[in-house]
């Protein structure tokens, strides 16, 4: 029978009624009280990391959670994380690039519903998840939630209230769970043959810029002036607009001759970027050169960039571990390499 450990971090799953509206209340152990039938395939034992909304979640939570599962590693066959769904995903890629080659499964799971409530999907969730983290096939960070599981660099929260909130963003699911069955649709665990290993440094001055018509590039300016990196979440396969009296060309090319980052992405969920299609993307791409995204989701992209620059601020460096595969985060770029 599989030992597993629970890491509460709080979340809805384990929220409960309070004079302002929900709260995290329950323990990671009162959670493991709602599904007894996880006792007939796994022994788990519980550890608190947090307590907290998701909303509040920040990168040295990601840290502590990926700290309390490095000390425990060794003790347990596999690792469920229940978490808040409104940063779900973040932590999910976050925790796919601190901990890197792992044999063992690391499940993130939480809940639309908090589990004290009659009609939830919080129980369903979480034993889903005790049972995929005591599979032997199952390795990884994943997310576990509505019977679908999911890269944890491919996660996206597309539905705010729905049971089905997540999906699997330009890459398959990698399995489903169904009726107590476990039916896998990529079963990779032994590709890798790299030994577990954990980072421990995170650079969060990363910024977000999300185009919209008519914006002043002095928006980019000052996050620039503030920041290591910026993402621009850009139109359509992407590319960078030039309106009469006011020009981005200019304020990246001083921002990138600085000698910091800037990543391209879509506002699009499918199908990713492209900025080699049209003149305003290639343009801009080959003056400057660029980081693009492709079919990454905005949340790895992100992390990724966190997790790079806390190894390293060298251009090349970072370009070149932003194009590296891992945990199947971008599939496009690296086979054209």
């Amino acid at each position: 029978m599989k030992h597993i450990l629970l890491l509460g971090t709080g979340g809805t799953i384990a929220c409960k009624h309070g004079d302002n509206g929900l709260t995290p209340l329950l323990t990671g152990e009162e959670l493991l009280s709602y599904v007894p039938a996880a006792r007939k395939f796994c022994q788990v034992e519980s550890v608190q990391v947090l307590n907290i909304d998701s909303t509040n979640v920040h990168p040295k939570h990601w840290l502590m959670i990926s700290k309390a599962i490095e000390e425990n590693y060794d003790d347990y066959d596999g690792f469920v994380v229940a978490h808040g769904t409104d940063t779900m995903a973040y932590t999910a890629a976050a925790l796919s690039y601190l901990i890197q080659h792992s044999k063992k499964p690391i499940v993130i799971t939480g809940a639309q519903k908090p589990i004290d409530l009659d009609v939830t999907d919080a129980r369903t969730n979480l034993l889903d998840s005790l049972r995929f983290a005591s599979s032997d096939r199952a390795h990884g960070v994943n997310i576990v939630f509505d019977g679908k599981v999911i890269a944890g660099t491919r996660g996206k929260k597309e539905r705010s209230k729905s049971y089905s909130a997540f999906s699997s963003i330009n890459f398959p699911y990698l399995a489903v769970i169904q009726d107590e069955t476990i039916l896998f649709y990529i079963d990779d665990k032994w590709q890798d043959r790299e030994s577990v290993r954990f980072y421990h440094k995170l650079n969060s001055n990363v910024a977000l810029l999300k185009l919209i018509p008519s914006m002043d590039p002095s928006v980019f300016e000052y996050l620039a002036e503030h920041n290591d990196a910026v993402i621009i979440e850009s139109f359509g396969v992407g590319g960078l607009p030039s309106y009469d009296n006011a020009d981005f060309y200019s304020s990246i090319e001083k921002y990138v001759a600085q000698g910091k980052i800037v990543v391209m992405t879509t506002q699009v969920t499918q199908e990713g970027s492209n900025m080699s299609v049209y003149e305003v993307g290639q343009k801009a791409k080959n003056a400057f050169g660029l980081i693009e995204s492709y079919d990454m989701t905005l949340e790895a992209t992100v992390a990724k960039l966190m997790w790079i620059l806390g190894q390293t601020s060298e251009a090349d460096a970072v370009e070149e571990l932003f194009y590296k595969t891992i945990g199947h985060d971008i599939l496009w770029k690296a086979a054209s390499r």
